[in-house]
């Protein structure tokens, strides 16, 4: 994929000038003069900053933006309708109006739990697959479709009645997501299949229409390692997402409690994706349950792109405690959450953790190694080449502890942390301290960057002409030294 090279590029990628391919002059502190503004931290970021992006929707979905607006649907506490949101930006769904335009009926079929509804646009039609239960036997679920012919799927006049997508097993059956991959479309879903030992396992087949399958399905995945198998044995939610000349698909494992995770399958874009040879599974979680962050069992996610095009999100569920009264189906408190989606070098997903509140989540490259990454490592900052350690090269810039225009830097992984200059020369991110020693310890004056206005430089709040810097994988304080003294945002 060919890159326009834009400061915002350079910017949000953590590229710098040397890779670039360009040769800027270095400035003095005092030498630019009135710099275009740059991209704030936000739009750096890219994602979403409101967490929880909106109470009490679990399993949610957020469409690609269509004719301007996202959409959006998702499980509520009720587990008894079908509900879309729109906005022009995803942040805008947290507070947007909800249109109800399905509502089970009073008894009979599909008069039970209703399910994770996904909302989808195919050759020019909208559709939302969901699952339903009966009203005389709630999980007795089952997969259904509606489709509308309505320009905005928000007009209710323009929905039909639901049909079911039949499948060669009349079991349980939930979680229906649909993809189009060189010219044909597939329905992923999950299944509790007779004669395996599993709650349900995970299922992709062709498709001939938007009701209905062919052929048989193919089981790509199913519950076995010890992180699937928690409380119940599940393989559910998955989610699609095409990148790098490869299919990747996340999945949700174990109860819905705390120990809810989500793991992901991969397969080559090339290979047959009826073959379960065809897809590996991670050996570990990808997205767990984070103390740190105070976020709970996070899961089901969607994934969508943010307003610049670019940015690949992440939307998902999580619950701000760990401990729940009754059956966890049934505490309301899953919360729609939404992050930016990062990737490695090597063209793989990086998920990090999942974030807590808080402002936009960056990233600082030395302009110097434009290809490295401020990290921690035992609490030490130091710089490395960019790993699959995401959530240790993550930080938000918040006020300093000192005051006065002053900022602080919070480790997002650890954000009872911040930078902190310690022995006069390196760098850490401690535990916050009562007293004015470790406020001015852990605060710094932000500047346009001393290499290129387009970085950041960091001076020490107590001690000015003293600057963060970057000396040979570590990261230091002293005498200000250009391209050592100027970091990259992403």
């Amino acid at each position: 994929m060919s890159m326009h090279l834009t400061r915002r590029n350079l910017l949000r990628g953590g590229l710098g000038v040397a890779a670039a391919g360009l040769v800027l002059p270095a400035t003095a502190r005092g030498a630019w003069a009135a710099p275009a503004p740059g991209p704030t931290d936000a739009e750096i970021y890219g994602a979403p900053t409101t967490s929880p992006l909106m109470w009490q929707r679990a399993d949610p979905f957020v469409t690609p933006r269509t004719d301007g607006l996202y959409y959006f649907t998702a499980s509520v506490p009720e587990y008894d309708r079908l509900i879309v949101r729109a906005s022009p930006t995803i942040e805008g769904l947290g507070s947007a109006a909800e249109t109800v335009v399905w509502r089970r009926p009073t008894s009979g079929k599909m008069g039970g739990h209703i399910w994770a509804p996904e909302l989808h646009r195919i050759d020019g039609r909208w559709y939302i697959y969901f699952a339903a239960g009966d009203s005389d036997n709630v999980f007795r679920i089952r997969m259904y479709v509606i489709e509308s012919i309505a320009a905005d799927p928000r007009d209710v006049s323009g929905w039909s009645s639901p049909r079911q997508i039949v499948t060669p097993w009349d079991s349980f059956a939930l979680d229906s997501t649909t993809f189009e991959h060189d010219g044909q479309r597939y329905l992923v879903w999950a299944q509790s299949e007779p004669e395996i030992n599993a709650n349900s396992s995970l299922y992709i087949a062709r498709m001939t229409s938007p009701f209905s399958i062919t052929g048989t399905p193919a089981r790509i995945a199913t519950p076995t390692k010890s992180w699937e198998v928690q409380g119940f044995r599940v393989n559910e939610g998955p989610a699609v997402i095409k990148r790098n000349g490869r299919i990747f698909m996340t999945f949700s494992a174990s109860a819905t409690d705390a120990r809810y995770c989500m793991g992901l399958l991969t397969a080559d874009d090339r290979a047959n994706l009826l073959d379960p040879a065809t897809w590996s599974k991670s050996a570990d979680p990808i997205f767990t349950t984070n103390e740190q962050t105070k976020q709970y069992g996070p899961g089901h996610n969607s994934f969508t792109v943010a307003e610049d095009g670019e940015t690949d999100v992440m939307v998902y569920h999580a619950r701000d405690y760990r401990d729940i009264v009754g059956d966890p189906l049934y505490d309301p408190n899953r919360h729609a959450r939404a992050q930016r989606l990062y990737w490695h070098e090597d063209g793989t997903p990086l998920f990090g953790v999942p974030v807590g509140k808080g402002g936009p989540i960056l990233r600082l490259s030395p302009a110097d190694a434009s290809s490295t990454f401020v990290r921690h490592f035992a609490y030490v900052l130091r710089v490395n080449p960019a790993g699959r350690e995401l959530a240790d090269t993550q930080f938000r810039f918040v006020p300093g502890l000192a005051g006065g225009g002053t900022v602080s830097i919070q480790s997002v992984n650890f954000p009872d942390r911040y930078w902190r200059v310690v022995d006069g020369t390196s760098l850490r991110i401690d535990p916050v301290e009562d007293g004015s020693a470790y406020a001015a310890q852990a605060s710094f004056r932000r500047i346009p960057g001393l290499a290129n206005s387009n970085g950041i430089s960091l001076e020490l709040s107590d001690r000015p002409g003293v600057y963060v810097r970057h000396d040979k994988g570590s990261l230091t304080v002293g005498k200000p030294s250009g391209s050592k003294s100027t970091f990259w945002l992403s």
